[in-house]
């Protein structure tokens, strides 16, 4: 199967760094059994080694289905905290972890309103639609304390991380 896409310039973005403190923020969470608002500073000081905090485009996109099969295959929640986040409803998100066979793995943020996205200076207006966006496909890996220990923002799209080196930085 052949995909027909043009790939996009993204443009720079203004995304925290490495050494930078990931902002923190408080939207439903959404796992295998239910969904609550939590806080990213809970999810990250859990103390369970780093977080891979995973901004990813809507549930049912390609680049989304790629992104978490890749995590998936790769066993990332076995070394690290994996939470993605994107403007998907909790539903939409219960379905994806269940599709994509990560339920009980990950957890997922929902963020309609793509407030987190433009937190982090990454929003993507989708193909110039009035009023459509979604965050950037982007990949911060957090310590304990929710400093940025990697970073990597989509600077076109479609766009995927450099998983090894995600890997190098959590493991």
């Amino acid at each position: 199967m052949e995909l027909d896409f043009e790939v996009v310039d993204l443009g720079p973005a203004d995304a925290p760094g490495v050494g930078d403190e990931a902002p923190d923020f408080t939207r439903p969470l959404v796992d295998h059994e239910y969904w609550e608002d939590a806080a990213l500073d809970e999810v990250v000081a859990r103390d369970e080694g780093p977080t891979v905090l995973l901004f990813h485009p809507m549930d049912g996109a390609f680049p989304a289905t790629y992104v978490w099969n890749e995590v998936r295959d790769r066993g990332w929640a076995e070394d690290a905290t994996v939470v993605g986040l994107s403007i998907s409803t909790p539903y939409a998100h219960k379905r994806l972890l269940e599709e994509r066979d990560l339920a009980g793995e990950v957890q997922l943020f929902s963020d309609p309103g793509n407030g987190v996205a433009e937190a982090y200076g990454i929003v993507n207006d989708l193909d110039g639609m009035e009023g459509i966006e979604e965050p950037r496909p982007a990949v911060f890996v957090l310590d304990d304390d929710r400093t940025i220990e990697y970073a990597w923002v989509a600077t076109e799209w479609p766009d995927f991380p450099d998983y090894d080196a995600v890997e190098s930085a959590f493991r």
